[in-house]
């Protein structure tokens, strides 16, 4: 987003913190990709064959880890969507965030706006792990959306056998969250300005 044109697209990075092709999380980021506004276009990256982070090969990372960073700091925002594995976050996703903030100082993801969803076959519909994503965000110097929580909940029952997620108040929420994840990156990127020109 060029920061002078506030009618330029908004680039949302989308990640899905799961592996398997079949995912209700890879599904629902399908879903939020249809579902994102005019003003703004998510790019998705898979996490597949990204190694187990090793703070030996930081400064020189593999080249899936190299192409996630890229693609963050290219983003204006970020969009994660994950499973709760063991009340928690995948470690899929978790190795992905420690990667990219590596090595100390040359994070990707500091002062990055960013939301959450995730879908779940239990009734918290990813609760446990969403909270937990946000508490790594205070280190990352991100910037999370609060509100809407998107936590689908019994899943099996919102997605067809190809994927598709079909429940319309699901799919309001997921295009409200979106919309107000470009309206708030607009706002952090309207109000860093002064402070970027001040330090020039």
């Amino acid at each position: 987003m060029n920061s002078k044109d506030p009618n330029a697209t908004t680039k949302i990075l989308g990640i899905a913190g799961s592996l398997r092709q079949a995912s209700y999380n890879r599904a629902l980021l399908r879903a939020a990709q249809s579902l994102a506004p005019p003003e703004a276009a998510i790019e998705v990256f898979e996490l597949d064959d990204i190694p187990g982070f090793n703070q030996d090969n930081e400064s020189n990372p593999p080249p899936k880890v190299a192409a996630l960073k890229a693609k963050v700091r290219a983003a204006d925002a970020i969009l994660f969507v994950t499973p709760e594995y063991n009340y928690s976050i995948p470690g899929v996703l978790k190795n992905a965030i420690d990667w990219a903030s590596r090595p100390y100082g040359d994070s990707a993801w500091s002062g990055k706006p960013v939301a959450i969803m995730g879908a779940s076959i239990g009734g918290t519909g990813t609760a446990r792990a969403q909270y937990h994503l946000r508490q790594t965000f205070v280190f990352l110097n991100m910037h999370a959306l609060n509100q809407p929580e998107v936590m689908v909940a019994n899943a099996t029952s919102k997605f067809d056998e190809q994927g598709n997620y079909l429940d319309a108040a699901g799919k309001q929420l997921i295009s409200q969250l979106l919309k107000d994840l470009v309206k708030w990156t607009k706002l952090l990127r309207m109000t860093s300005e002064p402070e970027q020109s001040l330090a020039k």
